[in-house]
C-alpha cells in the first residue's frame, strides 16, 4: 500500500509566494544592458563617451565648486584663488543687474520690467493652453499696452490712445467685412491710423505729468530684457504675417502672388545682419527730415520681416501636405475661402507646421543677439561692452558667457518642450 502511495505525483495544496525577477531582467541593470552594453560596438562607444564626460567634469567641477562670489574685481578673485582652479563668479553677483536689465533703470525701478515679465505668462496662458477660460483673452489683448507703459514709461495717454485706435479699427472692420474682406481690412486699418495720428497730437498737447512713470529712452534698453522684448514681439507679429504671406503665395490673383513671392525670396536671400544695418542706418534716410523713428521699432520691423518670410515657407509646406480632399470637402459644405481657411485648412496646416514654426522661433530668439553689432546693448552687447571693457572685470570670459548660455538655453528648451506637448495634445500624427 505504501508503494502505491509513493508512486503518485505530489500535488501542492498552497500557492508559492511570488519570487522577485532576476536583477538583470528589471530596473537600472536591465536598462544599462539594453541601452549601453547591448553589443561590443555599443560597449566601446559607451566607454568612450563616459571617458569624455569624465574629462569634461574633471575640469568643470573644480572650476565651478571653487568659484569666488564676493569680490569687487578680478584682481581680488585672483588673490583669493592664488593660482588654484576656480571661476570668478563675482562678476555675476556684481553686474547681474546690467546683464538682466541693462543700464536703463535705476535699482528702484527694476519692478517695472519684472512685473511686465510676470504678467507675460498670465497673458500668454490662454493662447498657449486652450483649456483655460476664454475670458482671460481680454487681459491678453490689453497686455501689450500695459507692458509698453511699464517698460517705456512716459504718459499713460500714449498706450491708451493706441488702444482706442485698435478698437476703432476693429469696429470699422467688423462693419465693412460683411461686404468685402478687402474693404473691411483697409477700412479698419485706415480708421486705426487716423485715430493714432489724432491721439498723438492729443498726447503731445496734454501729457499730464501726474500720470507718468519716468520715461526710458529706447537707446538705453539693454540686457537680457532687450532680447526678451525682441523675441516675444517679433515671434508674435511674424506668425500672422507669415500666414498671410503663405496664403498670398498660393493666391490665384497674380499681383498678390508675385508680391508675396518676391518678398519671401528676397528676405530669405539676405542675411539678417544686413537687414539690421538697414534698420540702423539706411532706414532713417527714407524718413522726413527731423523724424525720430525709434530704433527698437526699426529693429522689430526688420526682424519680423525676416522671420515672417521663413514662417511663410514653413506654413506653405503644411498647406501643401494636406490632401486635395480637404479643399474639396470645404467646397462641398458651401464654405467661402475665408471660412474654409479658418475652419478646415489652416488648423490642419498649422498642426503639421508646429515643428518648423518652433524651429524658426528658437532661431529667431537666438538671433536677437545680432543687435549687438549695431551698438544695441543686449545681453551679448552688455558683456562685450560695458562689462569686459571695464578694468575691474577685463579678463573674465567663461563666467559671463556661461551665464548667457544658461539664460538662452532655459528659454529655448522651454519653447521646445511646449511644442512637443502641443504636438501630443493636437495628435499631429494624423491617426
Amino acid at each position: 500500500m505504501s508503494d502505491q502511495t509513493s508512486s503518485f505525483a505530489f500535488v501542492r495544496t498552497e500557492q508559492l509566494a511570488p519570487q522577485a525577477p532576476p536583477a538583470a531582467a528589471v530596473g537600472p541593470v536591465k536598462w544599462v544592458r539594453e541601452n549601453l552594453f547591448s553589443s561590443i560596438p555599443y560597449s566601446i562607444l559607451t566607454m568612450l563617451a563616459l571617458y569624455c564626460i569624465y574629462l569634461i567634469l574633471s575640469g568643470f567641477l573644480p572650476w565651478a565648486m571653487n568659484g569666488v562670489w564676493n569680490t569687487a574685481n578680478i584682481r581680488e578673485c585672483r588673490e583669493i584663488l592664488e593660482g588654484a582652479t576656480g571661476g570668478c563668479f563675482s562678476v555675476l553677483s556684481e553686474r547681474w543687474n546690467q546683464l538682466i536689465f541693462g543700464v536703463a533703470y535705476d535699482q528702484s525701478q527694476y519692478w517695472r520690467p519684472t512685473l511686465a515679465f510676470i504678467l507675460l505668462f498670465i497673458a500668454a496662458a490662454p493662447v498657449l493652453f486652450p483649456a483655460l477660460p476664454r475670458q482671460m483673452l481680454i487681459f491678453t489683448g490689453l497686455y501689450p499696452f500695459l507692458a509698453f507703459y511699464l517698460i517705456w514709461g512716459g504718459t499713460i495717454l500714449a498706450p491708451i490712445m493706441v488702444l482706442v485706435g485698435c478698437i476703432v479699427g476693429y469696429l470699422v472692420y467688423s462693419r465693412l467685412v460683411s461686404g468685402s474682406f478687402a474693404a473691411g481690412f483697409f477700412g479698419g486699418f485706415a480708421a486705426a491710423v487716423v485715430t493714432w495720428w489724432v491721439g498723438g497730437y492729443i498726447v503731445g498737447a496734454i501729457a499730464p505729468e501726474q500720470t507718468m512713470l519716468s520715461a526710458v529712452p529706447s537707446r538705453e534698453m539693454g540686457g537680457f530684457m532687450l532680447n526678451m522684448i525682441l523675441g516675444v514681439v517679433c515671434v508674435s507679429l511674424s506668425l500672422p504675417i507669415g500666414i498671410a504671406l503663405a496664403l498670398g503665395r498660393q493666391s490665384d490673383m497674380p499681383i498678390i502672388k508675385w508680391i508675396c513671392v518676391i518678398f519671401i525670396e528676397f528676405v530669405r536671400g539676405v542675411p539678417l545682419i544686413t537687414l539690421l544695418f538697414v534698420a540702423s542706418v539706411v532706414l532713417a534716410y527714407f524718413m522726413p527730415p527731423g523724424t525720430n523713428f525709434d530704433l527698437i521699432l526699426r529693429v522689430i520691423i526688420m526682424i519680423t520681416m525676416f522671420s515672417a518670410a521663413y514662417i511663410a515657407e514653413v506654413i506653405r509646406g503644411g498647406l501643401a501636405a494636406l490632401p486635395r480632399g480637404q479643399y474639396e470637402a470645404a467646397d462641398s459644405l458651401g464654405l467661402d475661402y475665408p471660412q474654409a481657411m479658418r475652419l478646415i485648412i489652416l488648423p490642419q496646416a498649422l498642426k503639421i507646421s508646429i515643428p518648423g514654426i518652433v524651429n524658426v522661433a528658437v532661431g529667431l530668439f537666438k538671433d536677437t543677439t545680432l543687435v549687438s553689432v549695431i551698438s544695441m546693448f543686449d545681453l551679448v552687447g552688455m558683456i562685450r561692452g560695458p562689462i569686459l571693457s571695464s578694468t575691474d572685470w577685463n579678463g573674465v570670459y567663461w563666467e559671463l558667457w556661461a551665464f548667457a548660455i544658461l539664460l538662452f538655453f532655459v528659454v529655448c528648451y522651454g519653447i521646445s518642450q511646449y511644442s512637443q506637448w502641443l504636438e501630443r495634445q493636437l495628435a499631429t500624427d494624423h491617426r
